[in-house]
């Protein structure tokens, strides 16, 4: 596969630029995950999770792509860190002329590790966190509120040493509907551990109906008020720090045309090299065809083909129009709303 541009690619590009019609790939670089959140399809559906790595010749397929995309974000429904070739991957993406980015759980973080990430050149890595205490942070079960805060300690440490000032360290924060008030205390532990930023998001994916409550459906209005009243004066709070802040949350009055996901500029490839509109719609686990869509395999054909074959064009298409797929019908992405 190739893995550089060539010299007439490259002569062109610096002439006329690169054009990169596409926002972002994200890529499911590992399945596995040594947390068991309470929330996610990994600790729900474990009996029939289809636990795997991405390989680097997988993930060079993908080079057409990301010379058309202006980021690559390695992360899925796992640990990215825990892919032996995350780092290769990194430079890959990197070489493609790509912003590279990643959430992570932390518990991969160590000195080495650290080092390796600052030296990379990716631009953002973003800390997973339901909570700001050790309590209001339990529902992530196996990592602690205090692990995640020694990792970006440790980062930081590192970042500072190695003078790494293109690396921006975010909090990707899951706000849940019983614990709401605890996304207070964020902006307090931005300040302290020098979070650059935070995106709140909310429990769009529900993977067992015991856990409806936790999220916010658009016609909840009450329950979202109540929410989007306690995130706006958390954000002011950041924004007196000097922190960015930024949530999402449905409303009943939205058209539910414009999908948060930006499909129509983004994709999915899971660690198997299936590609998908987004990560909602292909969990790696078993009997789950009603609610998978994949329109290909890059090891099994060019990925600018996949992105361009007809049914997906059509697929994208029906989204910004009052009828999308059935497989968005009913998504809360489409009714969100980005508020800073």
């Amino acid at each position: 596969m190739q893995r550089e541009p060539g010299i007439w690619e490259t002569m062109k590009e610096l002439l006329l630029g690169v054009r990169r019609p596409l926002h972002c790939i994200q890529v499911g670089v590992s399945s596995r995950c040594v947390g068991r959140c309470t929330y996610c399809p990994h600790t729900i559906l474990r009996e029939r999770w289809i636990d795997g790595d991405m390989d680097m010749d997988t993930f060079s397929r993908l080079w057409p792509l990301m010379r058309r995309s202006s980021r690559v974000h390695l992360q899925g429904w796992g640990e990215p860190l825990l892919n032996p070739a995350f780092f290769e991957m990194t430079a890959l993406a990197r070489r493609a002329g790509c912003a590279v980015s990643t959430t992570t759980c932390g518990l991969q973080v160590d000195e080495e590790t650290a080092s390796r990430i600052v030296d990379s050149g990716m631009d953002i890595i973003a800390f997973s966190l339901a909570g700001t205490d050790d309590k209001s942070n339990a529902s992530r079960r196996g990592i602690s509120f205090q692990q995640v805060c020694d990792a970006v300690k440790l980062l930081q440490m590192v970042r500072r040493r190695k003078a790494g000032v293109h690396l921006e360290i975010h909090f990707a924060y899951l706000l849940l509907a019983s614990n709401i008030d605890a996304v207070r205390g964020l902006p307090r532990i931005m300040g302290e551990l020098g979070v650059h930023a935070a995106v709140v998001s909310t429990l769009d994916y529900i993977p067992h109906p015991a856990l409806v409550q936790e999220g916010f459906g658009p016609n909840e209005v009450q329950k979202i008020a109540n929410a989007r009243r306690v995130l706006q004066e958390t954000a002011r709070e950041a924004h007196r720090l000097g922190r960015d802040f930024h949530w999402a949350l449905p409303f009943a009055d939205n058209p539910g045309t414009v999908c948060r996901e930006d499909m129509t500029r983004s994709l999915y490839v899971s660690w198997d090299g299936s590609v998908s509109p987004c990560v909602y719609l292909n969990l790696p686990a078993e009997g789950l065809d009603d609610v998978t869509c994949i329109f290909g395999n890059v090891r099994d054909e060019n990925p600018l083909e996949i992105w361009e074959r007809t049914e997906y064009s059509h697929f994208r298409n029906r989204l910004a129009t009052s009828d999308p797929d059935p497989f968005c019908r009913d998504c809360v992405k489409r009714f969100e709303s980005v508020e800073s």
